[in-house]
């Protein structure tokens, strides 16, 4: 039995979405629980204590990892329309 193409490419766009986002996601639950125990220790409830860390580790691991996701959506895309070409048939 063979798979349906559409669903072929949803659970393979849907792969790429969770391998994309898992660093970021991974490195901002880090930050926060570290802030986090910081400001129950020191008892300082401050917003920006929580906010800006986060902010400046997102930066960091966009450029650090920002071309490796763009070339991973550029494959998948690549691909994608490729796909469409073979299964609309059009003649090369």
């Amino acid at each position: 039995m063979t798979e349906d193409p559409t669903a072929l490419a949803v659970r393979e766009a849907l792969m790429l979405v969770l391998q994309m986002a898992g660093l970021p996601l991974v490195v901002m639950l880090v930050i926060g629980l570290v802030i986090s125990i910081l400001q129950a220790i020191t008892q300082i409830q401050e917003a920006t204590l929580a906010f800006l860390p986060k902010f400046a580790a997102l930066a960091v691991v966009l450029l650090v990892f920002g071309p490796m996701m763009i070339g991973s959506m550029r494959a998948f895309s690549g691909q994608l329309f490729e796909r469409m070409v073979a299964v609309g048939g059009l003649a090369r």
